[in-house]
């Protein structure tokens, strides 16, 4: 309340509500150590209705949590000071308005946006059990660990936490608790306004085990819910905790401001009297409460962590390989040699399609990264994801060790499954239609805000789609993408810049990726005659230029479109026109080179200059400057055959020659 109060911001009532539901769950049962907060087998808690931070960042204070920096090392410093939660919500405070990973050492995902948390948390329990499956041997049970969600009506309510409930029930994730404040409550009022499911009966549908706890205040019935879970090992656990939001004074509460609102000086100080506290005191931590919680949940975390450790060491000296693949896998390094089977590809007039060719440089990258794991929203055989050599097997309910995952028709859930994979360290992609990257635009930015390597891979990447139409050929999804911090898009020529796409990509460590693909066949460019495919690695390359190496004008494309520009820069070539082709598969490689390279690669001097790009024109006045040539899409597509398509909208080589000559006129 006084956090809430002293900020003039923020949520107090659901924190207050479940005070008791989560000082059960740490004091009694979650197997976490607040010294090492990232060690590997610990309990996730996950705060999905993220606007009640200030439950988490008290839970953190209270237990003292140890912060470690972005290279995962311990600093022994508080996590959470009693000064950040005064300054909660405040400009570099610990305490952020919604909990965000990285930020706060102990908060294991960022939410805030509802249902994100909670399946995310699906993705956590996937990737406890792979890994238990993949590392743990007889007498070495390395990976047992649990995840617990806490969410109420609004992640109910949003469609991602109906998807990922269904995946979850699917595949039996007994490690998986989620637990449901059903306060009746969102920010317009009573939940009956819109809400009016019977969630339980919805989740015994799902598959799920539920318990139900009439009180939120009685621990004792909380801690039989929270035995029942632990006791369920054929299926997750959804507990149905009734609370009244708030607890203020009872005389006078008013439940949608305690929702969303601060309750006032005067609520605060009768909600003090009515527990019985100290009216006038703010921020008041009581002498031996940090030693009580250090007591039961600090003992028994540091106990757990300590014979893990010593089980490692041992687990190191007679499984040293295995043991060598989990160092690596949790410090988000690669294997030696990784790459040692990445193909090349031999000039090919006719060329490959850029998912074929992604088929086989993962088949090639992922034998040497056994932690490298995915699949696809119900699309494996068009988005060619699928590893197909021997032993790579598929997860199922039957069998955790496969690393062929099947997201059903989920894109949404996939995407955030993938971010909880990421969190606990494996390495994952998800793969759909381009298209559909919208239905997992949300969870990928979360990728980008939290800074963790996601590999996003999307096929059927342009007007190039054909007969389907409008409504599968993404235009304005590549300038969406592109607007994302801290994600970088790439979108290969040919297909060796497909596999350099996945060199850079499988390098990454704190950035997600989308690798954008043709459906297509695309020319295999002769690298002989045109520059080398490792220049994708810089974002953007000069793939063929004037033999005086000064151009008169600028042929700038990705993607399928280079090989147009190809042809054109040839027949200009032919009438004495002085051309430079350049790749941009990735804008966000590209701004991150010097301006030295930058500027040699597209000169200011050179104004002359023409896009081609089978997408929204949104993002490349910044190349082409206000005046330049722009062949791309002000429309949607339609439904035809690719050739009549480029006639159509321009994507041809005669429409870029009249575009450079234009320019230079």
């Amino acid at each position: 309340m006084d956090a809430v109060q002293q900020a003039n911001s923020g949520h107090p009532g659901t924190p207050m509500a479940l005070a008791p539901v989560v000082y059960c769950l740490w004091q009694r049962f979650l197997r976490f150590d607040p010294n090492d907060p990232i060690w590997a087998n610990r309990d996730r808690f996950v705060l999905s209705n993220g606007h009640a931070s200030m439950l988490l960042y008290s839970l953190l204070h209270l237990t003292g949590v140890k912060a470690v920096n972005a290279k995962y090392e311990q600093l022994g410093e508080p996590s959470v000071t009693l000064d950040d939660i005064k300054r909660f919500r405040q400009l570099d405070s610990k305490c952020p308005g919604h909990p965000e990973y990285r930020w706060t050492s102990g908060v294991e995902t960022t939410t805030g946006p509802l249902g994100q948390g909670v399946a995310t948390s699906v993705g956590m329990a996937i990737a406890g059990q792979w890994k238990a499956q993949h590392f743990n041997r007889p007498s070495f049970e390395l990976f047992n660990y649990n995840v617990y969600a806490l969410c109420g009506d609004g992640c109910m309510m949003e469609g991602i936490s109906h998807e990922a409930a269904s995946i979850a029930g699917h595949l039996k994730l007994a490690n998986l608790c989620w637990i449901y404040d059903n306060n009746h409550i969102t920010i317009e009022g009573h939940t009956d306004l819109t809400f009016s499911d019977d969630v339980g009966t919805r989740f015994l549908a799902y598959g799920w085990n539920i318990v139900r706890v009439s009180d939120a205040n009685n621990l004792d019935m909380l801690e039989r819910a929270f035995q029942t879970f632990e006791q369920t090992r054929d299926r997750p656990t959804l507990i149905i905790v009734d609370s009244h939001i708030g607890y203020g004074a009872p005389h006078k509460h008013d439940t949608s401001a305690a929702h969303g609102e601060p309750l006032g000086e005067d609520e605060i100080r009768l909600t003090k009297r009515n527990y019985g506290w100290p009216e006038d005191a703010k921020f008041l931590v009581p002498n031996g409460v940090p030693e009580h919680f250090q007591k039961n949940l600090g003992q028994r975390g540091h106990s757990l962590r300590q014979e893990w450790m010593q089980t490692f060491d041992e687990y190191n000296a007679k499984y040293p390989e295995l043991a060598d693949q989990l160092y690596k896998m949790l410090h988000r390094q690669l294997p030696d040699n990784w790459d040692s089977n990445l193909p090349t590809f031999a000039a090919d007039a006719k060329g490959l399609a850029g998912r074929d060719v992604s088929a086989k440089v993962l088949n090639a990258i992922a034998p040497q990264i056994p932690w490298l794991i995915g699949g696809s929203a119900d699309l494996t055989p068009s988005t060619k994801t699928r590893l197909t050599f021997d032993g790579a097997g598929d997860f199922s309910e039957g069998d955790r060790s496969g690393r062929n995952f099947h997201f059903g028709i989920r894109e949404h859930a996939m995407a955030a499954i993938l971010n909880g994979l990421s969190l606990s360290k494996v390495r994952p992609y998800g793969s759909g239609f381009f298209i559909f990257s919208d239905y997992c635009r949300p969870s990928i930015r979360l990728s980008a805000l939290m800074e963790i390597p996601v590999i996003y891979i999307f096929t059927h990447d342009s007007i190039g789609v054909g007969e389907d139409g409008p409504t599968h050929q993404p235009v304005e999804q590549l300038a969406s993408l592109r607007a994302i911090p801290g994600l970088i898009t790439l979108r290969p020529a040919d297909a060796n810049e497909v596999a350099e796409a996945w060199r850079t990509i499988i390098q990454l460590q704190h950035q997600p990726a989308v690798l954008v693909l043709s459906r297509q066949a695309l020319p295999t460019l002769n690298r002989t005659r045109y520059a080398a495919a490792s220049g994708l690695a810089k974002g953007a390359y000069i793939l063929a230029d004037a033999e005086s190496g000064q151009p008169d004008v600028l042929l700038l494309a990705t993607g399928s479109e280079v090989s147009l520009c190809i042809e054109a820069y040839e027949q200009l070539k032919t009438e004495g026109i002085k051309a430079r082709v350049v790749s941009m598969p990735s804008w966000e490689l590209f701004e991150q080179q010097s301006q030295e390279y930058r500027d040699s690669v597209i000169p200011p001097s050179i104004t002359a200059r023409v896009c081609v790009e089978q997408a929204s024109t949104f993002g490349w006045g910044e190349y082409v400057g206000s005046r330049g040539g722009r062949i791309v899409m002000h429309t949607f597509g339609a439904s035809a055959p690719l050739k009549e398509l480029q006639q159509k909208f321009g994507f041809t080589p005669d429409k870029i020659i009249a575009a450079a000559k234009a320019q230079l006129t």
